[in-house]
């Protein structure tokens, strides 16, 4: 995930987001110690992808007012 949508989210979505990928990354651990998989790669992104997600968080709890919170976007009727 690149860190321009990482920003887009708030801060309740990357907590659960990171907690969500603890999760997986410790399943996939103890799937590749069991033998099961061969997901390096994948682990190796779930972690870069929650060091992106916790680095963000930290900067909006050290600099709120140049990190602040996104604002959700309103969407543009069609006619």
């Amino acid at each position: 995930m690149r860190a321009e949508k990482i920003r887009e989210l708030d801060s309740n979505e990357l907590r659960s987001q990171s907690k969500d990928i603890r999760e997986q990354s410790f399943r996939l651990r103890f799937q590749m110690a069991m033998g099961q998989t061969d997901g390096l790669k994948k682990l190796r992104n779930l972690k870069k992808d929650r060091a992106r997600m916790l680095t963000i968080l930290r900067d909006r709890e050290m600099h709120p007012d140049t990190a602040p919170e996104p604002v959700a976007k309103k969407k543009k009727k069609g006619k």
